[in-house]
């Protein structure tokens, strides 16, 4: 079964269980900057058949039932469906210049956890390419470990679709990025050589104030799922959310 969007999270986000703590793999780089959905690379037919691989189905659902924020999401998650629905292998970066990549959205008591970016000078969300047969909410994890050096779990009832965003890559990819609600401890950054320096912790009205019209539409979902309690987030309360 595929992770709840957030739309739906507030019958399959309160369990009692810890966050997922398995340890990351290795990281594959991705560097963003946002692209209209209308001008991504033509769709190519593919079968009506079911897909045998079974991420495909199961993004598929969540995206299809996830709640878009505004009308550049709204694109995003049209285009989304429309190439996973195309794509003979959507989540593999080598297939095709249009592939699924997964972020996370990284909450705590000290905030929310965002990293500038080497190459765009810009503060964003962690996260990347998915390695070979990775599902994206494990790849949202892996990434956010190795780009910060910090621990990070789904909340307790599993993981959380946050959001959706399309938007242009490096050497002309697109990229189809699955932005995911994870949890942060209560512990400073620490990358690790090779990556970004620049990882930091900031007040939610902080983060809002850096970020880019996609991100923006991510913090403003998370901010209002923790702050309502659709999202049980431990340690974190409503006022500790106010920005």
């Amino acid at each position: 079964m595929g992770p709840p969007s957030a739309s739906g999270a507030a019958s399959t986000a309160n369990g009692a269980s810890p966050p997922d703590a398995r340890p990351p793999g290795r990281r594959a780089s991705s560097s963003l900057r946002p692209r209209d959905p209308a001008t991504a690379h033509p769709v190519s037919p593919r079968s009506d058949a079911p897909s045998a691989d079974p991420r495909v189905t199961s993004v598929l659902g969540a995206v299809d039932q996830h709640a878009t924020g505004d009308a550049r999401e709204a694109r995003s998650r049209i285009e989304i469906l429309t190439r996973l629905r195309s794509l003979d292998r959507p989540f593999d970066r080598d297939a095709a210049p249009t592939h699924v990549t997964a972020s996370a959205v990284v909450v705590g008591v000290r905030g929310v956890l965002l990293h500038r970016h080497r190459r765009l000078h810009r503060w964003l969300q962690p996260g990347g390419h998915l390695d070979p047969g990775e599902w994206p909410e494990d790849g949202a994890r892996r990434e956010c470990t190795e780009e910060t050096g910090l621990v990070v779990g789904h909340p307790p009832g599993g993981p959380v679709l946050v959001h959706v965003d399309v938007h242009g890559a490096a050497d002309d990819h697109v990229h189809l990025d699955l932005r995911y609600l994870l949890l942060g401890p209560d512990a400073d950054p620490n990358p690790p050589p090779g990556e970004s320096q620049e990882v930091a912790w900031f007040a939610w009205d902080e983060a809002q104030a850096l970020a880019d019209e996609a991100l923006d539409g991510a913090l403003r979902t998370a901010h209002r799922l923790i702050a309502t309690r659709v999202i049980v987030a431990p340690g974190v309360t409503p006022e500790e959310t106010d920005g």
